[in-house]
């Protein structure tokens, strides 16, 4: 049903080679992509947000500039805190407690 795409563009991590699936051409009749006019648009996240490293693992979400002050589950600014499944979001939402007293 489904075959890999030879490049994709995930926000944050940028193209990533063999790594997005499409549908396989036998449902191409059901393909939005082929049916519809689907904009490439590209959104990058702000200069401030390090979601990027985020997800790589470089950083955790607490190293991030923005995180916990501008960028907030209510307000979010990056990929990361976007979505309640999120990095960043978990982290604010579940760890920061517990971050909280091992730094005191």
């Amino acid at each position: 049903m489904f075959e890999l795409r030879p490049h994709f563009e995930w926000r944050g991590l940028g193209f990533i080679s063999q790594s997005g699936l499409k549908l396989s051409s036998a449902y191409a009749a059901f393909d939005a992509e082929l049916r519809y006019t689907v904009p490439g648009i590209r959104v990058a996240d702000p200069k401030a947000c390090q979601c990027g490293e985020v997800l790589k693992g470089v950083i955790k979400p607490w190293e991030c500039k923005v995180f916990g002050t501008a960028c907030i589950p209510e307000r979010p600014i990056g990929t990361c805190m976007v979505s309640s499944e999120g990095a960043c979001a978990a982290y604010y939402n579940y760890g920061r407690f517990a971050r909280e007293r091992q730094v005191v």
